[in-house]
């Protein structure tokens, strides 16, 4: 038998289709491994043409690697993942490589990284984006991990990824949680793209008056110009597709409570940690939190709204309005998670190359989008940029738009429309050029109940006021 110089472990369709997706690829012999025989049987039976090793058995799965062996996870994050992990290192040795490819959190992938470290073996958490398409004809690929593994690993993970430009989308993200958390920011950013399109969606529609399938071609438009993305894409499909059994269009047959899976919310909790503002994505996050409380929709459908209904006077110059708001609001959510991603970076030691993360999101990944060149063109040109949003495409594409920002803005406020992820991006983006912000009132206050203390604008220190009702005085804090 010859020896697999990749192998698989958990074959439901992910982790089926990425070892077809290996299998595929000169020069890789993939073994899989199923804790339940028939997956394997079915898999080996079903692709005779992929010359899969089967194993059955963590023994045999180990024996049928070469060295340094190399074995990928795609099970259920959680026990389940810890649990292979305890049989492989049982079998694997010293110098072999563990991979895991679900959605893990970061900080379990930091825990699990160090303690299979100290056996000897590596431990790489990697992030794969493209869903089950992805998986079987070439995903984005985030690893981690050590320098060592990459050698070994680096040309097998190229061998599967997406290509964009001539350029496989996977890079070494950097050491042990790293490609996990680029992952969940990755999919933060997912969010508050999918939810900026949504509301698109419903302003031109409760604006204009018009049907799903005509708004599918005006995103179709919009896609061969600045918004061109997967996501834009879909969504066009989604609003030209009729319901087989009524008729109807289908997304007003689809209940209207939006699912999520858990990274959405690691994003926002991970940035209230960092201290880094990711308004959209949260807003987004909580979103999906509102659709999926009806009965609280229920109870507060009595409450009041506007008197008028809304329509408005020029749909064409509307919808170019919602186009460059969507845009805006687009590049609020991008920059706001790269800042994410480089407070991470920060925190947890890990060099991070932002502008070879935006690369590898061009194809593959569910955020694939046109104006990730331009991201990497700002990372170029300045790989310490301090905010993606100010580099001069975007400034400038900001500038451009603002003003149909805010018209759209206040149009959806004033006809009572939910737009959570457009007015919050909104008022990140005056709050980040704003000279001054009211947060010296907040300081005031946070001294006066607590002693937390403040600095001056026109001296060095710390001080604290002694309030005293109608008369305070003020003193200098050391805090040394």
């Amino acid at each position: 038998m010859n020896a697999a110089n990749i192998g698989v472990v958990g074959l439901a369709v992910m982790g089926s289709n990425l070892a077809r997706n290996l299998a595929s690829r000169e020069g890789n012999t993939v073994a899989v491994y199923n804790r339940s025989r028939e997956k394997t049987d079915l898999l080996v039976a079903e692709h005779p043409e992929a010359g899969f090793i089967p194993a059955f058995s963590y023994e045999e799965f180990a024996a049928s690697l070469s060295k340094p062996r190399t074995a990928i996870i795609m099970v259920k994050a959680g026990r389940g993942t810890d649990a292979v992990i305890d049989e492989l290192v049982k079998v694997f040795e010293p110098g072999d490589i563990i991979v895991d490819g679900g959605n893990a959190y970061f900080p379990d992938t930091i825990r699990r990284e160090k303690a299979v470290r100290e056996t000897g073996i590596n431990f790489v958490g990697a992030g794969i984006s493209g869903g089950e398409e992805g998986a079987l004809n070439g995903p984005s690929i985030m690893p981690g991990g050590s320098d060592e593994s990459w050698v070994t690993l680096g040309p097998i993970l190229k061998s599967i990824a997406a290509v964009a430009e001539g350029e496989p989308c996977v890079t070494h993200i950097g050491h042990n949680g790293a490609g996990h958390f680029v992952k969940m920011v990755h999919n933060g950013i997912e969010y508050a793209d999918m939810q900026l399109i949504a509301e698109a969606y419903d302003l031109i529609r409760r604006g204009t008056g018009k049907t799903p399938s005509e708004i599918a071609d005006v995103f179709e438009e919009w896609n061969k110009g600045e918004l061109e993305s997967y996501l834009i894409e879909i969504t066009a499909e989604v609003l030209r597709q009729n319901d087989a059994e009524t008729g109807k269009p289908l997304v007003d047959v689809i209940l209207d409570q939006a699912g999520a899976k858990g990274t959405g919310a690691w994003t926002v909790q991970t940035a209230l940690s960092l201290g880094t503002p990711v308004s959209g994505i949260a807003e987004a996050t909580f979103a999906r939190s509102l659709s999926s409380h009806p009965e609280q929709r229920a109870v507060a459908a009595t409450l009041p709204g506007p008197d008028e209904e809304f329509s408005v006077a020029d749909a064409d110059a509307f919808i170019e309005d919602v186009r460059q708001a969507l845009f805006a609001s687009k590049i609020i959510a991008y920059s706001q998670g790269f800042d994410e991603i480089r407070a991470g970076a920060a925190e947890y030691d890990w060099t991070i190359d932002l502008g070879a993360v935006s690369k590898i999101w061009r194809a593959g990944c569910i955020i694939r989008a046109q104006f990730l060149n331009r991201i990497a063109d700002a990372y170029d040109e300045q790989a310490d940029l301090p905010v993606l949003a100010t580099s001069t495409y975007f400034a400038e594409a900001l500038t451009r738009g603002q003003a149909a920002w805010r018209r759209v803005v206040v149009a959806a406020t004033q006809a009572g429309i939910p737009s959570p992820a457009f007015s919050s991006s909104l008022a990140y983006y005056d709050g980040l050029r704003a000279e001054r912000l009211p947060a010296a009132l907040v300081q005031g206050q946070r001294d006066f109940f607590g002693a937390h203390t403040y600095k001056r604008i026109d001296k060095e220190g710390t001080f604290h006021t002694l309030w005293s009702g109608d008369r305070s005085e003020i003193e200098a804090v050391d805090t040394h």
